[in-house]
């Protein structure tokens, strides 16, 4: 067993919400209207990987599925602290709901080999599901702990966590390997320096296909063939008009046309 930890961090390629427009035919985000940059709780689970690589030494391998384009979210994890990078590119991954999503993910990292931790932001931005973490985790067979908000303690065998479920508090001891996801209240994550991004692209990033996870996952479990749910139609929900009625004069006359009002609609006798 080596001395240094193998922490994993999953991370999304993301349009940026504040200018992305979303196509009510189709049902999704037209993801060529925006700018695509790291799910921001994605950004919280990176640097929670980084800061425990820099406390007590550890190798960081940032995991991301989507098109060739997600290369570049990649190359900023990587700037940010991460020492590798795999992407998940296929049109077989395609069209992917949660479940499919997080078998390939889950998939890969079993193609990695020995881990002792994987960090995932709570949710994404685009779907805001916060399933893909814990269905990770129930993929590789290992414990999990959702919601963390601050990570008090690690050490070789295990993470003390304390995580917010509801209104409640509750401090954790996980066991590796495991699987944790973060809420932006567990840091605050760093900005790359202008030569860090120099050496990100420079840094070769790791390309898997469906084909490099074959021997490992069932293929027709990836992409929109291995997803059971799908959007079928997306539409804002009805809200009835309200009519507004301002009375002029004497108060209590008012008051006592209000009430006749009330009693009308049946809301008091």
């Amino acid at each position: 067993m080596s001395d240094t930890l193998s922490i994993i961090v999953l991370i999304k390629q993301v349009p940026d919400i504040e200018k992305v427009r979303f196509d009510f035919e189709t049902g999704r985000l037209d993801r060529s209207s925006a700018e695509a940059v790291i799910n921001p709780f994605d950004l919280n689970a990176l640097e929670a990987a980084v800061q425990i690589k820099e406390r007590m030494g550890a190798t960081v391998t940032a995991i991301s599925m989507g098109p060739k384009t997600a290369e570049n979210s990649l190359r900023d994890a990587i700037a940010r602290g991460a020492d590798r990078a795999i992407l998940l590119t296929d049109t077989r991954f395609a069209g992917a709901d949660t479940l499919a999503t997080s078998y390939t993910l889950a998939s890969a990292i079993k193609k990695l080999g020995v881990f002792d931790l994987v960090i995932c932001g709570e949710k994404t931005i685009d779907g805001d599901t916060a399933q893909v973490g814990p269905e990770v985790a129930e993929f590789l067979g290992i414990p999990h702990v959702a919601y963390v908000e601050e990570i008090q303690e690690i050490n070789r065998d295990s993470i003390l966590v304390k995580s917010k479920m509801g209104k409640n508090y509750y401090l954790i001891e996980l066991g590796f390997p495991g699987l944790i996801t973060v809420t932006k209240d567990v840091n605050n994550p760093r900005l790359p320096t202008f030569r860090d991004k120099i050496r990100s692209r420079k840094t070769e990033i790791t390309v898997w296909n469906a084909e490099s996870l074959s021997k490992i996952a069932e293929i027709d479990r990836f992409g929109i063939s291995g997803s059971p749910t799908s959007v079928v139609k997306v539409y804002a929900p009805h809200s009835e008009s309200r009519k507004g009625q301002i009375f002029h004069g004497d108060v209590e006359d008012a008051a006592e046309r209000i009430v006749d009002i009330l009693k009308e609609l049946n809301v008091t006798r």
